[in-house]
């Protein structure tokens, strides 16, 4: 195993430093690029397990009919978030004091791995085991993404930390794409080969699992050899209960940080609702649109190129305007993207639905990438150099400690009323992820931005009496 890594790590060495031109400049060129195909690994975990192919499966198939598969599902991505919250910090604050950040980025990558190749295995009926094994593969990604982002204001300047940073989001969401178009080839070709097509298709989905499990391990190869650690001492019990006890004093002395303190309020609003996009978004159109696979994979390569193109395009726009202006366009736009989406089914009477949903998911494809890059560098940008990693923990735990709140919600409205009523949290929790943003570099919120998401606060508050109660909706 060791020489077939050796070997990757020599070949992706050579290959990042024949290509990349345009990071020629740098003097760490090969470590940039190589922490940036950590996201090229990861993502088609995202992508094809939790936002696209496995969850559809998962809700279509693995579950039985008189379970609600998405509810189910909601509460395993809410569980996932709450160990999550609690894992991160620690592991941020002992990677700050021992430099055990490659050995815990290792670990949690193969936790990922293996978790996810286990996924092949489960059919139908089996919706607990598969639920359980997606949460294990599920913290594992969350934490090997928390530590890997503790890199970057390692590897960057505040010149080029934004260009770096949507660089990585952009080659990550490449991964996906690139993913996306395998399963999806594999899922009209193979047909033509085999006469029972519908048992080719259900084999292909169960394993892309094992696709993805081996694509996250060859390409998370270079993060492992070519990023250089800093030098630490052995991890002892003293290391952890300094970590634990940091945590605390962290705690205390944030508040001499408050620009730091509302960014993180208002990123774990607008990020939670990020989050219940993608574990929900494929399972929503199945459930609320009647998605087949096919269209599911084609939704996900669509949302992917955009997302490459938006992480390119405004990783470049962040340098230029500031990731303030350019993460609150982003929430903007995603805030009118969800409500598009909450309307598709009204318009199924005059065959226009599928279409807004997907002018829906193209503007969601293009704001995804730079609303979480640009998030990424602004707290790398505010973060006291040490402090690092203990912050990046912070960071992670701010993105976790309520982001259970978003799939819980969008899980208790879908099982008690409909698929359509769960985006109503969404596009709450992006509202007020907006306003708080305001806050961020100023003491008072902005009366006028107040005013302006008073209507479409109003809009989702009629909503809401529309779809929960509809005596009170026949009224207006």
């Amino acid at each position: 195993m060791r020489f077939i890594s050796l070997f990757f790590a020599k070949f992706f060495a050579r290959f990042f430093d024949k290509n990349f031109k345009s990071f020629n400049s740098l003097k760490n060129k090969r470590q940039v690029i190589a922490w940036s195909f950590y996201d090229f690994a990861n993502q088609p975990f995202t992508t094809i397990i939790i936002t696209f192919v496995y969850s559809a499966y998962f809700v279509d198939y693995i579950c039985p009919p008189q379970i609600n598969g998405m509810a189910l599902w909601s509460m395993g991505i809410s569980i996932t978030a709450v160990i999550v919250s609690i894992l991160s910090p620690i592991l941020g604050a002992i990677a700050d004091r021992g430099g055990f950040r490659k050995f815990f980025l290792i670990l949690s990558t193969w936790i990922c791995i293996v978790a996810t190749s286990c996924l092949f295995f489960f059919q139908k009926g089996d919706h607990v085991v598969a639920l359980v094994y997606l949460i294990i593969a599920n913290i594992g990604f969350e934490l090997g993404t928390v530590i890997c982002n503790s890199y970057l204001p390692e590897l960057t300047t505040k010149k080029n930390i934004g260009r770096i940073s949507g660089f990585a989001w952009g080659l990550g969401f490449l991964g996906g794409l690139i993913s996306l178009l395998i399963i999806l080839a594999a899922v009209f070709l193979l047909p033509m080969v085999f006469i029972n097509s519908v048992d080719v298709t259900e084999k292909v989905i169960r394993s892309s699992n094992i696709f993805v499990a081996l694509w996250f391990a060859i390409f998370s190869i270079p993060v492992f050899f070519l990023v250089k650690e800093k030098k630490g001492e052995s991890l002892t019990n003293k290391h952890v209960k300094e970590s634990i006890l940091s945590i605390f004093r962290t705690f205390k002395s944030i508040k001499k940080y408050k620009t730091i303190v509302r960014f993180l309020i208002a990123r774990l609003f607008y990020n939670d609702a990020l989050i219940t996009i993608f574990a929900l978004g494929g399972v929503y159109a199945v459930e609320a649109l009647d998605f087949s696979y096919t269209e599911i994979l084609v939704l996900g390569v669509v949302l992917n190129v955009c997302a490459c193109i938006g992480s390119f395009i405004f990783g470049r726009v962040e340098d230029k305007i500031g990731p303030k202006k350019t993460i609150e366009w982003s929430i903007l736009i995603l805030i009118i993207a969800v409500q598009f989406a909450y309307l598709s089914p009204e318009l199924d009477d005059i065959g226009f639905s599928k279409s807004l949903f997907w002018l829906a998911g193209i503007l969601l494809g293009l704001m995804t990438g730079p609303s979480q890059s640009c998030s990424r560098s602004l707290m790398a940008r505010l973060t006291p150099k040490d402090k690092i990693n203990e912050f990046f923990g912070f960071y992670a735990f701010t993105g976790k400690a309520t982001s259970f709140l978003g799939p819980f919600l969008f899980g208790i409205l879908v099982y008690n009323f409909s698929p359509q009523s769960g985006l109503l949290a969404v596009l709450g929790l992006f509202i007020i992820g907006y306003i708080v943003f305001q806050t961020v570099f100023k003491d008072k919120v902005n009366l006028n931005s107040i005013l302006s998401f008073s209507i479409l606060v109003l809009i989702i508050l009629f909503e809401l009496v529309y779809i929960l109660s509809p005596k009170i909706s026949s009224i207006f």
